[in-house]
């Protein structure tokens, strides 16, 4: 993966009702560790990664890139949104095009927070690089990343098989502006 070209980076932080979209900080280490470390975020991305070399890895503040967008809530990281051009993807179909991923705590699972993060990012994404579409790949037994794809409008490009499952690759129509 690739980072997403001549952007601002960071932008401003993005506030939704809920939710503030920033660039990650020192603060967020121990939030990233856990949820590179749990079992239940990564039952559908090939199982977590050890704790133990989580913490001897992670630099002080991690995921320091252009489209990495740390999920906050009340002040404390609930999650991670990614939007990374997918150069090295291994479908054709997604090619070169930007791909949005999301990590979230499980406690944070239930609340709607994905979605509202996931569209807030899309946005941001939408004015910074006009007309380009977004695609978004997962597995097809993980029903809530599927329901979510399809409320942020995705539509199924095809399915294929990876790592052992079926995968879903979804793409997002980009959004132009009004002339």
């Amino acid at each position: 993966m690739e980072d997403l070209g001549h952007i601002v980076w960071p932008p401003e932080p993005i506030r939704t009702e809920r939710l503030v979209l920033r660039a990650p900080e020192a603060r967020d280490r121990t939030a990233f560790i856990e949820l590179l470390a749990s079992a239940e975020v990564h039952a559908f991305l090939g199982g977590p990664r050890a704790r133990d070399e989580l913490q001897r890895e992670t630099p002080a503040v991690p995921e320091q890139w252009p489209g990495s967008f740390v999920v906050d809530l009340d002040g404390a990281m609930i999650g991670q949104i990614l939007l990374r051009r997918a150069t090295g993807h291994r479908r054709p179909a997604a090619a070169g095009k930007a791909d949005l991923g999301y990590l979230f705590l499980p406690r944070a699972w239930g609340h709607g927070y994905a979605a509202e993060a996931c569209a807030a990012a899309l946005s941001w994404f939408d004015t910074a690089l006009p007309g380009e579409p977004v695609v978004l790949t997962t597995q097809s037994a993980n029903g809530r990343s599927m329901r979510l794809a399809a409320k942020l409008g995705f539509t199924e490009v095809e399915r294929f098989e990876a790592w052992g499952a079926e995968q879903w690759l979804g793409e997002r129509t980009p959004v132009t502006a009004a002339h």
